[in-house]
């Protein structure tokens, strides 16, 4: 939608404006009457040519409209003259960052929980920024707050299947966020080159409960860990002793041995070794 207005450089004009002063000044003073006449002629002139010039700062647009029509935008930093008795609104082509608010949202687990993410966006087409919403700032506040909305009801918080994402999943997360913005705000005009989550908490009120849920979880894991390696380790040790011909054992105290090496390898706390001086069997 945007195009190039037409545009001359304003120091020309106004050595234009200068040069034709001049010019109706010299030929004025032979008569005032023609004086008079070329002076409004010109200021006139210089009033029309005056009404065009605009000043240009460095990644910033010129939305140009002459009685109401969009006619272009300028956007080359510098002095400019356009087409005169025309409105320009400036916007600006810089990078910005928006904040969202911390949201309370429902996540897909139903847990209640607070998120908030910044999205970096710039324009990079003045026309549809200007014409096509109320207010291009205010448009991409509440698309940032309705897309990490559905964002967070579209995953869970924390996930114990790892095929599916979960808030947590940073990478991932901003990614998807990303890229349902800029379906939502292409139309503005508008291109979101990063967004990402902030802040994720679980709400207040459950916060406790969801900690000592993930403590518990963290323990599962760790005390998996724990007899995996631990199984590992007494089958080494028995495949050893065997191999080396160090004792022969049973089944039975085979799986004395077992029990007793898990105990010392799996438990939480230190064990108190009991020395058997008699026989083994005793």
């Amino acid at each position: 939608m945007e195009r190039r207005a037409f545009r001359v450089n304003g120091f020309v004009v106004v050595l234009v404006l200068v040069v034709l002063g001049g010019a109706a000044l010299a030929a004025g003073l032979r008569s005032p009457a023609l004086l008079i006449v070329l002076g409004s002629v010109w200021g006139v002139l210089a009033m029309l040519a005056a009404s065009g010039l605009t000043i240009v700062n460095p990644n910033e647009a010129k939305v140009v409209q002459f009685l109401g029509r969009y006619v272009g935008s300028v956007s080359d930093a510098g002095f400019q003259w356009v087409l005169p008795l025309t409105t320009k609104r400036t916007v600006t082509l810089r990078v910005r960052n928006f904040e969202t608010a911390k949201l309370k949202v429902n996540d897909a687990d139903g847990s209640p929980v607070e998120i908030a993410a910044v999205v970096v966006y710039k324009v990079v087409d003045s026309a549809k920024a200007v014409f096509s919403v109320d207010s291009y700032e205010e448009y991409i506040a509440i698309q940032s707050e309705a897309a990490v909305r559905h964002l967070a009801t579209t995953h869970p918080y924390d996930s114990h299947d790892p095929e599916r994402t979960s808030l947590r999943d940073g990478a991932e997360v901003a990614t998807e966020l990303t890229t349902e913005l800029r379906d939502r705000t292409e139309l503005a005009g508008i291109e979101i080159l990063e967004a990402r989550i902030t802040h994720l908490a679980y709400a207040p009120e459950i916060a406790q409960a969801m900690l000592v849920r993930q403590q518990a979880g963290q323990v599962v894991a760790a005390r998996a860990r724990i007899v995996e390696g631990a199984v590992g380790m007494v089958q080494l040790a028995l495949n050893r002793l065997a191999a080396e011909g160090v004792v022969e054992l049973d089944e039975e105290r085979r799986a004395q041995m077992v029990s007793n090496l898990l105990v010392v390898l799996c438990g939480d706390r230190a064990t108190q070794p009991v020395v058997n001086a008699g026989s083994l069997y005793a």
